[in-house]
């Protein structure tokens, strides 16, 4: 009798091991899935903070040379390091939008007024188009 008591506790049955299984294979898909989106929101963040430093670099030249840039490696190396990557599209395909400007009644041109993102997808967190911000 002692010895069909020690036989049947030696091990986890096959059930026991497919809820473990189960349950493991469930957190682990949570966690992809609160990657993913940790992942995407620290691109939108990177990307809010490119556009912020080269829109400041493109009034910083506009102020300086009293001229807006033609294009934005003008900016660089004296007002950017270097163009940084759309962190949503993965390549240097910033879209610049070029107007007239202003400087002074009798000094008028045109140039690089401010910069967005070639990116059309949607953000997840905040419903606007990439393109937008």
């Amino acid at each position: 009798m002692n010895k069909n008591r020690l036989h049947k506790s030696r091990g986890f049955t096959l059930i026991e091991l497919l809820i473990v299984i189960s349950i493991i294979l469930i957190l682990i898909g949570m966690a992809a899935g609160n990657y993913r989106k940790t992942v995407i929101r620290a691109n939108e963040t990177v990307l809010k903070q490119d556009l912020v430093e080269m829109r400041k670099a493109i009034d910083n030249y506009t102020l300086d040379k009293q001229a807006a840039p033609q294009s934005l490696e003008e900016l660089v190396p004296d007002y950017l390091r270097s163009l940084p990557k759309d962190p949503i599209t993965q390549a240097n395909d910033w879209v610049p939008n070029v107007e007239s400007v202003v400087l002074s009644p009798d000094q008028a041109g045109t140039g690089i007024t401010n910069v967005h993102s070639a990116s059309d997808k949607v953000s997840p967190f905040e419903g606007t188009a990439y393109n937008t911000w």
